[in-house]
């Protein structure tokens, strides 16, 4: 055992970690999660003899860390052998090996039962491998530990959030809230809870307290306020809520949502009818940090492929879902059609602003070719689909994609690893945009991410408008390609539609990350989740051996349906963007019935052959979703 006089502490206590809080509105530092792991350190003597100043300054030091929240005061009588495996634990977790933490985390509180936050972050550890229920044993032993240490509510809270559980979470944040009432994170957890529980006039009063504080980059929790004023049926309320959330943050992914409420909410007011829906979205983030150089193989990347294996038939349980349905039941996309109304766009000759049904649904696009070449002409008898290993009850619909609006997202890397090559990338994107958007229909949007995801234009039918956007983006910075690709996925499906339409994700990069919040892991569920297919060109020069930022790009698009192409010079980047247009626009569409479908959360895989004149062909496709869940309603 150590005999030195002091012993520091490093303990990582965050709110909740970046995956439990993915869907907590106002979370900073990725989409939808909260902030990056604190470092703080906690002084504890080890050896007893101390003068009587140096006694008195670590009283203070430690109960300020007590009245901070930054610890347990329980936390700081921990013996010398479990902070050391505590320690150990918490830098494992940095380097998000999440098993290995866990067993230090284990020693620490076998050394110490009592360790309030080792109690937590083995809590997060459990849940980064996809383990709730014993996540969920270690936040409730931490809050019976000590009822004075917001953290453990918060996270206990939150989880049981994310499960929807809103009756559950709702208690356990007040606790929380009640112990740190000027934490807008905590409040923003509490507002989203009481919108759940339809506790609409709570959750009000809840985001007027955190409207009140310094809430930066907790701006979405006006969102929940206006949904919150949608339940009472105050639109005045909700149309206030909606501009103050625009107002702070009009470059949300949530934006353009909240902006056609508005346009809803004005039209009804002047037809002198007052209803109207609103439909709770999933919201992302953007974070600053500067980050470290990236590498084509490192151990980051190496850990987010080695997450996927065996994540095909992963049961949704235990892994983190959305909180809400997307707006329409009939949108392609829906990767399966939820029981919740939402707002639509009005159709011609039809009473405006009107509720649609919802049925148990999936769209699922797919491509076909053989030899490498795409094939045309395909009837739904030369397809046959497997969804959890059955035939469809029923097929709804089948047809060319090309037949459908196109919702379309152009992200680029504009890292520093690209800036020699950067006015290649933004011509070869505006010619992609050039082949794609033809139809007055389609809709598309530009981006631009580095250690920041930078909008430059916004959603419009007008490629001059896109080509324009292109030209505003600037290279230099660090790299976050998973936060921008969920971010890019949530944007998507966040538009609310009238009509079926393919939505698309074009992302041009070199595959590496360094900065990101999310995970590979999560960020290929967005894509299953809002239905997008996601097609990666990269930008890694020449043809050597295959790196992990390759496989990234693989995973990431070949889970979701689309491709990866590596054209292996940037003067090649044109015909990669053909060859992506030619994909986009020589696929299929399919909308069936599951048999035997069971609303539980559960992933359902899908599997697609398909054959023609005798030739088996090659099929890309989405390789599953997540089954919708119904969760009970609570009342006020």
């Amino acid at each position: 055992m150590p005999s030195s006089s002091h012993f520091y502490l490093r303990v990582f206590l965050s709110v909740a970690s970046f995956w439990l809080i993915a869907r907590i509105p106002g979370a900073a530092q990725g989409p939808g999660a909260f902030n990056n792991l604190d470092l703080i350190q906690i002084y504890v003597d080890g050896n007893g003899q101390r003068n009587k100043q140096a006694e008195q300054q670590r009283i203070k030091a430690n109960q300020a860390l007590v009245d901070s929240g930054a610890a347990s005061i329980l936390d700081l009588t921990a013996p010398p052998e479990a902070l050391v495996n505590f320690d150990h634990g918490l830098a494992l977790m940095k380097q998000q090996k999440s098993k290995e933490a866990s067993k230090s985390l284990q020693k620490a509180i076998k050394a110490y039962p009592k360790f309030v936050s080792a109690h937590v972050n083995l809590g997060i550890a459990y849940l980064d491998l996809s383990e709730a229920t014993q996540a969920k044993t270690e936040f409730e032993t931490a809050t019976k530990l000590d009822d004075k240490f917001a953290r453990s509510f918060l996270n206990l809270g939150v989880l049981l959030l994310n499960q929807q559980d809103f009756a559950g979470a709702e208690p356990q944040l007040e606790k929380a809230s009640v112990l740190r009432p000027k934490d807008v994170k905590i409040l923003s957890a509490l507002a989203r809870a009481q919108y759940g529980n339809h506790h609409y006039q709570r959750a009000l009063e809840t985001v007027q307290q955190a409207h009140a504080l310094d809430h930066k980059e907790f701006a979405e929790v006006h969102y929940v306020g206006a949904a919150a004023a949608m339940g009472l049926k105050d639109f005045d309320i909700m149309q206030r809520e909606l501009n103050i959330f625009l107002s702070e943050d009009p470059a949300n992914p949530l934006a353009s949502n909240a902006r056609n409420n508005l346009e809803i909410i004005a039209h009804n007011k002047e037809a002198g009818d007052p209803a109207a829906s609103f439909s709770m979205q999933d919201a992302a983030s953007s974070g600053s940090s500067q980050p470290p150089k990236t590498f084509a193989n490192s151990e980051r990347l190496h850990l987010q492929l080695t997450e996927l294996q065996g994540d095909a038939t992963r049961d949704c349980d235990e892994c983190t879902m959305p909180d809400d349905p997307p707006d329409s039941a009939s949108d392609a996309q829906d990767v399966a059609a939820n029981t919740a109304p939402g707002l639509s766009r009005p159709n011609p000759g039809t009473t405006p602003w009107t509720f649609r049904a919802s049925a148990d649904e999936v769209a699922q696009f797919f491509s076909v070719s053989h030899h490498g070449r795409k094939v045309s002409g395909l009837q739904l008898s030369d397809v046959k689909i497997l969804d959890n290993d059955k035939p469809p009850s029923k097929v709804i619909e089948f047809l060319p994609q090309a037949k459908l609006p196109l919702r379309l997202a152009l992200l680029i890397d504009t890292s520093s690893s690209v800036k020699g090559r950067f006015k290649f990338e933004k011509d070869a994107a505006a010619g992609l945009v050039e082949k794609l958007m033809r139809n007055p229909s389609d809709l598309g949007f530009v981006g631009g991410f580095s250690n920041k995801i930078d909008i430059t234009q916004d959603s419009t039918a007008d490629p001059q408008q896109l080509t324009a956007g292109l030209e505003k983006l600037v290279s230099g910075g660090g790299t976050r390609l998973f936060d921008s690709v969920s971010l890019a996925c949530r944007k998507l499906a966040d538009q609310p539609e009238q009509q079926r339409v393919a939505r698309v994700l074009v992302v041009l990069t070199d595959g590496e990350d360094n900065s990101s919040q999310r995970r590979l892991r999560q960020t290929i569920e967005d894509a299953e989740r809002s239905g997008v297919t996601v097609y990666a060109v990269s930008t890694k020069q020449g043809y050597g051996a295959k790196t992990d930022a390759d496989r990234v790009l693989e995973e990431m698009a070949e889970r979701s349906g689309g491709e990866a192409l590596f054209p292996g010079d940037a003067t090649l980047l044109g015909k990669a963007f053909e060859k992506v247009a030619d994909l986009v626009t020589s696929s299929y569409l399919v909308v069936y019935s599951p048999a035997n479908f069971v609303p539980d959360g559960s992933y359902r895989p899908i599997h697609i052959t398909a054959e023609k004149e005798g030739k088996h062909l090659r099929v890309q496709a989405r390789k599953g979703y997540y089954a919708r869940r119904e969760a009970p309603r609570a009342t006020n």
